[in-house]
C-alpha cells in the first residue's frame, strides 16, 4: 500500500472513532457547555469540518500548481522530517486561538455537521488519488500556527487535528454526565 493511502487510512480511522464516539449522543450531551469559553460537540464537529475541508482545499490548490508547473517544488522548511506532534509541541502554545477561518460560526444542527465532515472522506480520496508517495515531502503551505508543512505533515496534521479535538469530546461527555 502507497505511503500516501497508509496515511489516509490513518485520518479515516481518526474520524470513524470520532464520529463512533459523538454520532448516537442525547441533544442535551451534544450542546453542553462546561463554560462559556468552551465548545459543545456541535461546535467541535463544524470545527473539524472547516480545518479540513479548507487543509484538503488548500493542499489540492498547490498540488495542482505544481503538476501545472505554476510552482516550483520546494522541500526544505524549519519542520523538514519531524512529525505532526513534535511540530505541534514546538510551535503551539498550551492553549491556541483557532484562526477565524476554522472557528466554528454557523453551528445549527448536529446532523448537518456530521454529514459534511463525514463527506470531507470523498474529498480526501480524491485529492489522494493526486498524490503520488515522492510529493510527499514538498512543501504544501504554511499552517497558522505551525509555519510550512510538507503533504505528508499536513496528512499527518488531518489525523492528529480529528484526535485532538476528540479527546475535547470524550471530556465533554465525561463533564456532562458528570454534570448530572
Amino acid at each position: 500500500m502507497s505511503q500516501v493511502k497508509v496515511l489516509i487510512n490513518y485520518v479515516e480511522k481518526s474520524r470513524a472513532s470520532y464520529l463512533n464516539t459523538v454520532q448516537k449522543l442525547s441533544k442535551d450531551n451534544i450542546k453542553f457547555k462546561k463554560n462559556e469559553y468552551s465548545w459543545n460537540i456541535i461546535e467541535i464537529t463544524e470545527h473539524l469540518y472547516w480545518a479540513e475541508f479548507l487543509g484538503i482545499a488548500v493542499m489540492a490548490k498547490v498540488l495542482n500548481e505544481i503538476l501545472e508547473g505554476k510552482k516550483e517544488l520546494k522541500y526544505d522548511s524549519k519542520n523538514k522530517d519531524l512529525s505532526i506532534e513534535k511540530i505541534v509541541d514546538l510551535t503551539w502554545k498550551e492553549k491556541e486561538k483557532v484562526p477565524d477561518i476554522a472557528a466554528p460560526r454557523i453551528r445549527g444542527s448536529f446532523k448537518f455537521w456530521i454529514t459534511s465532515f463525514i463527506s470531507l472522506e470523498n474529498i480526501l480520496f480524491e485529492f489522494g488519488n493526486k498524490l503520488t508517495d515522492d510529493m510527499l515531502r514538498v512543501i504544501a503551505h504554511a499552517h497558522p500556527i505551525s509555519g510550512e508543512l510538507d503533504f505528508h505533515q499536513r496528512l499527518e496534521f488531518l489525523r492528529y487535528h480529528i484526535d485532538r479535538h476528540h479527546l475535547q469530546a470524550k471530556r465533554n461527555i465525561k463533564n456532562f454526565l458528570g454534570a448530572d
